[in-house]
């Protein structure tokens, strides 16, 4: 299975962000988590996705929805638009991103820009203002 990452990098799935989703590497930055969970959803790993969210707006109640809309829709492409703060060195980023998908024949576009926090060295999602 050495297909590119579906985050978009040009790199393998197992050199990308599957260390990340299996928990066998940190994301560094709020980009590299962002990417993740996009790669996590191409996937339904919807672990991931809660593991990753922040504990404040953690959605556990929406679990079985949120992996049945991800198994049903086929995902196309990742585009990383902007990015503030959010590296190594910063406790709270800003990701903004389109991904591209389809959903019962029709093209569909989640713009997104989506706010991440750092505690004790990881990164988690917080929340997202759609475009």
């Amino acid at each position: 299975m050495n297909q590119n990452c579906p985050c978009g990098k040009n790199t393998s799935l197992e050199n990308c962000c599957l260390p990340i989703i299996k928990g066998e590497k940190k994301a560094k930055t709020a980009e590299e988590l962002m990417r993740s969970r996009y790669t996590a959803y191409t996937l339904a790993d919807i672990d991931y996705i809660m593991k990753t969210h922040h504990h404040t707006s953690r959605p556990l109640s929406e679990y079985v929805e949120i992996q049945k809309w991800a198994k049903r829709v086929k995902w196309l492409k990742l585009e990383v638009l902007k990015t503030k703060k959010g590296t190594e060195t910063d406790t709270e980023g800003f990701v903004e991103f389109k991904a591209h998908f389809k959903e019962l024949f029709k093209k569909k576009i989640i713009h997104e820009n989506s706010y991440f926090v750092k505690e004790n060295e990881e990164w988690f999602y917080v929340s997202g203002t759609h475009h």
